[in-house]
């Protein structure tokens, strides 16, 4: 089987191809390239496919044998330095080309339905495509410095797809932040590169891990120095996958269209920092301080996420932030030394994370026909609800989605994160607090973003009618000669010239209707986008029983514990199931998970438990003795924590007051020195000039004025001496 291994660089080639001549034709035939759009979307799958197929087949030779393999090719031979490219194969390697490849896929199966409409819909596949091969070839990488080029094109092209709408500015605005945060945590992540490199001599992983190791036991390398460079090496991560503090930029990258959202937050950049984490695990391991630092940096990510994503509007957002903080949950594992269930995690949540952010853009592509293309309607979770009546099918996968990303039972994410709650406790009592609380929050603003989506009434319904009005893709609602149509509740009325009616603002209006216009409500997405979001809800709901713990000996009992291990360190350790005690564990998670979701139904769902004044009654208690709480709890999430704020005070407005001393400096200090000996020479100069008029007499008396006052100044300084 040596043999397929061999043909590994197809898996990236093969979208780095398609995104080549794409862009390519795009360029130079740019009319034909556009009349031909559909086949170019159809080429960039086929291709992909390809690749995807290709992945399983590798990943089915990794459970078979679990041997790791390198292919190598010198690139750089000097008497110093010899530099080798080429591909590594091993469990973390395979499990990452079956992901990115389906994931990829399925968004782009989706994409062609979600973006026909789009003037860039060729760009967007050739920049889709260049995407998916950077995150492949990164996968691929065998040592730091290929992993380092690949990065850099993830970042690139996350940097292309979030101000795809470049001519929107909050998508400038966004793509910009993106991308000199993680300029950031690049600089630190090269930084740790060039220490690694310099204490142990080499790029290649094995080689690297081994004389680090080597180096700490025998004491030739200084702890701290050794610590402060692995520091700088998480330092890519942090800005990658968005933990505290450099997490900023993955809310407004929502910017981007809803298909790229859901590959970011699935299977390509998000996921990145996971994988080199994971990667760099061995020398990581080898100091505990650095391992407390992940932990904590994945914990604070955890709870501050959950937190912000409390009272999300945006649906878009507010998915953002519970990825945030899943992937706080998959760096404290990390850091507490459970590799695998840190690794699980990142697999189940990026199928229900998919799965979940493709619904989003189905609701969002049915909600643009009613309140026009703004972001800040048609993601706005205010004018949805009931939607689960006109989109059953989007309805029941978004709901499939929640249950696992709470956590709920049989569900994915359920065996993946029960794990990480339970080795957090052993670990340390604090962090098991958090990660609990942590997923309590899950469940709730989870459930509330699907009860305020899907259940109830549709809510840009207001008692009698509603307003539709066409708003510019761009979010320009003053346009020229809008027509206006004022709609009646009933599906198949229209209201009379003479009715009250309110707009979605609640504001009263008396305006003509036209008798011929229909009823607008949602729709079910095209089969395309229903297709991608009924293949993502099979690893959705079945992915987690790979996680279970079952006795050794049947199928499924020894996949992660032998299988998924960090790279060059073979596990030997076989645990028996025991589903007493994993029973225990998951009762108290599965209990938080479960309150959350109840006060999230009380507040938030759709059948109320009491009678109207008891239930007026209730809601005047909660105003009156909770009002500075909630408000506190709305602020905190609507202004994100104030962490945005503290930025723009301290760096961006910091950096301007600095620019403008440093200017003040260099103009007055640094310039005023210069221009003060040029004009102090310029006027001795002039000075001079009228003492040198050519007569004689002036220069016997310029001689005795000088001899006389040379001697009046002897005569005094003699005086003072004696």
């Amino acid at each position: 089987m040596e043999f397929i291994y061999q043909f590994i660089w197809i898996v990236p080639f093969l979208p780095f191809v398609a995104s080549i001549l794409i862009g390519s034709n795009l360029f130079f035939f740019p009319k034909s390239t556009k009349s031909l759009r559909h086949i170019w979307a159809i080429f960039s799958i086929l291709l992909l496919t390809i690749a995807m197929l290709f992945s399983f087949t590798i990943l089915w030779q990794q459970i078979s044998n679990n041997i790791i393999y390198r292919f190598l090719w010198s690139w750089i031979l000097d008497k110093q330095i010899g530099f080798k490219i080429g591909f590594l194969i091993d469990p973390l390697t395979s499990i990452m080309l079956v992901l990115i490849t389906t994931v990829g896929v399925l968004v782009m199966i989706y994409s062609d339905s979600y973006m026909s409409h789009d003037q860039g819909y060729v760009r967007f596949f050739a920049y889709l495509s260049l995407f998916t091969a950077s995150m492949l070839g990164l996968v691929l990488s065998p040592n730091l410095v290929q992993i380092y080029i690949f990065w850099e094109l993830v970042g690139m092209c996350s940097y292309l797809l979030i101000g795809f709408w470049f001519t929107r500015p909050s998508a400038a605005n966004a793509c910009q932040k993106a991308f000199v945060t993680n300029r950031i945590g690049d600089f630190g992540l090269l930084l740790g590169i060039s220490g690694f490199y310099w204490m142990t001599g080499s790029f290649e992983f094995e080689t690297l891990f081994q004389r680090f190791n080597e180096l700490l036991i025998n004491h030739e390398i200084n702890f701290y120095f050794a610590s402060l460079c692995a520091l700088l090496l998480f330092l890519g991560p942090i800005a990658k996958s968005a933990q505290f503090p450099l997490h900023v930029w993955l809310p407004d990258a929502m910017e981007g269209p809803t298909p790229i959202s859901a590959l970011i937050h699935a299977a390509t950049t998000v996921a990145a920092g996971i994988f080199l984490t994971a990667r760099l695990f061995p020398p990581f391991q080898a100091l505990p301080y650095i391992m407390n630092i992940i932990s904590w940096i994945g914990a604070i990510t955890a709870l501050l996420g959950a937190t912000i994503a409390l009272a999300q509007k945006d649906i878009k957002k507010g998915l953002a932030y519970s990825t945030m903080s899943q992937l706080g949950y998959m760096t404290l594992a990390l850091g507490i030394g459970s590799y695998q269930a840190g690794l699980f995690h990142l697999i189940t949540h990026a199928y229900s994370k998919a799965l979940l952010f493709l619904g989003s853009g189905s609701v969002i592509h049915s909600m643009e026909s009613i309140v026009g293309y703004s972001p800040n309607k048609c993601q706005n979770i205010a004018f949805m609800g009931g939607l689960r009546e006109y989109m059953p099918i989007t309805g029941t996968t978004f709901l499939i989605g929640t249950f696992s990303l709470c956590g709920i039972p049989p569900f994915a994410c359920f065996w993946s994160k029960d794990e990480i709650i339970t080795d957090s406790w052993f670990y340390f009592s604090s962090l098991g607090c958090i990660s609990s609380i942590t997923a309590g929050l899950t469940a709730f603003y989870m459930f509330r973003i699907y009860s305020l989506t899907f259940e109830g009434h549709l809510r840009v319904n207001s008692n009698k009618g509603f307003v539709i009005y066409p708003v510019s893709i761009w979010g320009d609602s003053k346009s020229n000669n809008l027509k206006l149509e004022f709609i009646s509740k009933e599906k198949n009325s229209i209201l009379n010239k003479s009715d009250n009616f309110f707009n979605i603002n609640g504001s009263e209006n008396r305006n003509e209707i036209s008798d011929t216009k229909k009823f607008i409500f949602p729709e079910e997405s095209d089969n395309k986008m229903v297709f991608s979001l009924l293949v993502l809800t099979i690893p959705t709901s079945f992915l987690g029983f790979l996680g279970a713990p079952f006795p050794q000996g049947q199928l499924g009992s020894d996949l992660l514990s032998q299988w998924l291990y960090p790279m060059f360190e073979n596990s030997n350790e076989i645990t028996d199931g025991n589903w007493l005690e994993f029973g225990l564990n998951a009762l108290s998670s599965s209990s938080i998970v479960f309150s959350g979701i109840f006060i999230a139904f009380i507040l938030y769902g759709p059948v109320s438990f009491s009678p109207k004044n008891s239930e007026e009654k209730f809601e005047l208690f909660l105003e009156k003795n909770f009002q500075f709480f909630f408000s506190f709890i709305y602020n905190w999430s609507y202004f994100r924590g104030y962490i945005d704020g503290y930025y723009e005070i301290i760096f961006v407005k910091g950096t301007r007051v600095l620019a403008q001393v440093v200017s003040f400096f260099d103009e007055w200090i640094i310039d005023g020195i210069v221009n003060g000996f040029s004009l102090l020479i310029a006027f001795g100069g002039e000075s001079t000039k009228y003492l040198e008029g050519g007569r004689i007499s002036s220069y016997l008396f310029g001689l005795i004025f000088g001899m006389c006052l040379s001697l009046i100044i002897s005569s005094i300084g003699i005086g003072v001496m004696f």
